[in-house]
């Protein structure tokens, strides 16, 4: 069973709840954490998430998102997740952290403070299936563009943390 650090406004741990009662409802807040990872030809690798996911199946998201568990730092998560997700791992930087709230449908939601982390990649990648729908290097222009015409097939987190990254230069 996949639990989740529960944080007050502070992202001071106040206890651990088992990931999908965290979501339920308006979500309790807890930790996660937003990826970016770009290549050298300056493109961003981004991944549709699996039908399989409770929350936002097969909407767009960044590289890699998710939740820190018990004494794990953001990066160190990030690592792990990317792993798991996309079979890489690199070195990743805690850029930035903001919290937010929202639902989905009447299935759940998200209530987060979520760092974002940026890293670069080359490599060979070796997506999971049940985490992943498909995947794409798209460069950060097209990216901008395709956001501006369909925002509503991107994740919250992703549109909220793309954002925060265009503002501190970024893109």
């Amino acid at each position: 069973m996949e639990h989740v650090v529960l944080v007050n406004e502070d992202d001071k741990e106040i206890g651990l709840s088992e990931k999908i009662q965290a979501h339920l409802g308006n979500g309790f807040l807890h930790r996660a954490f937003a990826c970016f990872v770009i290549n050298k030809k300056g493109e961003l690798l981004i991944q549709k998430r699996s039908r399989e996911k409770m929350l936002w199946p097969l909407y767009w998201d960044n590289t890699c998102s998710s939740h820190p568990i018990k004494d794990e730092s953001y990066e160190e998560a990030g690592a792990r997740r990317l792993s798991e997700e996309l079979g890489f791992t690199c070195q990743l930087k805690n850029v930035d952290k903001f919290t937010y709230q929202v639902n989905f449908n009447d299935v759940g939601a998200e209530n987060e403070i979520c760092a974002i982390l940026t890293g670069n990649y080359d490599g060979e990648l070796k997506p999971n299936p049940t985490e992943i729908a498909e995947y794409k290097w798209i460069s950060l222009l097209e990216l901008k563009k395709d956001i501006e015409k369909n925002a509503h097939e991107y994740t919250p987190w992703f549109l909220i943390a793309f954002e925060r990254l265009k503002i501190s230069g970024f893109h």
